[in-house]
């Protein structure tokens, strides 16, 4: 008895929803990250130093880093709301940086690294699932 294969038709709602997603979940961990960029800048006391951690920095020194990665992320957010390819790969490049960053400073600022972690997982999860026939429009 021969099995046939039926085809699901593609969803393009779908994945445009879910690059919507990642787009706004990248928004929300850039400007995150810019805002604890910058209490890490002018040394707020919300900033918690950590004794003998082997990524040690100077608070401000991690806010730069934290400054950078989130403007960078503000502004591919940006790029994925007109779902261009390149804003899906800088995407999950930069998710993958927040995460490492938020890592890496998880003693400075322990709860907004985890929250941030967890969002930037939600962001390569969400540009990684669409696949490339679903964004590429109908073919006639």
């Amino acid at each position: 008895m021969a099995h046939t294969v039926r085809q699901r038709p593609v969803d393009y709602g779908f994945a445009a929803g879910i690059t919507v997603f990642a787009g706004v979940m990248l928004m929300i961990a850039g400007v995150l990250d810019l805002l604890r960029g910058v209490m890490a800048i002018v040394e707020d006391d919300v900033i918690v130093t950590a004794p003998n951690y082997t990524f040690q920095f100077d608070t401000t020194g991690w806010g730069w880093v934290h400054l950078i990665v989130g403007a960078v992320a503000v502004l591919v957010s940006l790029g994925l709301f007109k779902a261009t390819f390149w804003a899906r790969v800088a995407g999950v490049v930069v998710a993958g940086l927040v995460i490492v960053s938020s890592f890496l400073s998880l003693p400075y600022y322990p709860v907004w690294s985890v929250v941030l972690i967890a969002m930037s997982a939600f962001v390569i999860w969400g540009l990684c699932n669409v696949r490339r026939e679903d964004v590429a429009g109908r073919a006639g």
